[in-house]
C-alpha cells in the first residue's frame, strides 16, 4: 500500500504540485505535496529494507524495487508483483 500512496503522491507533485508553482504562482503546493511525498519516500524505503531483511530478499531485486520507485509508474506494479507473489 505503501508503494501506491507513494506513487500517488509523486504524480501528483509532478502535475498539479509543479504545475501550480510555475504557472499559478503557488510555491506552497510544492512545499505540502512535496514534504508530503518525502515522508512517504522515507516509509516506501523503510518498508523495502525491511522486506529485504524479512523475506530475504536478494540484493538485485531491492536495488531494482529502490531505482524503479523513482519512476511514477513502477510502484503500482511494484505493488501488484508483491500482491501476486505473496497471495495478498
Amino acid at each position: 500500500m505503501i508503494a501506491i500512496l507513494e506513487a500517488i503522491s509523486y504524480l501528483a507533485l509532478l502535475f498539479v504540485a509543479m504545475p501550480l508553482k510555475y504557472f499559478m504562482d503557488m510555491p506552497e503546493a510544492v512545499k505540502y505535496t512535496g514534504w508530503a511525498h518525502g515522508l512517504l519516500f522515507v516509509l516506501y524505503v523503510g518498508m523495502l529494507l525491511a522486506c529485504w531483511i524479512t523475506y530475504r530478499w536478494g540484493f538485485l531485486r531491492v536495488v531494482m524495487f529502490f531505482v524503479g520507485s523513482l519512476l511514477p509508474i513502477v510502484p503500482f506494479l511494484v505493488e501488484k508483483r508483491l500482491k501476486k507473489e505473496y497471495n495478498l
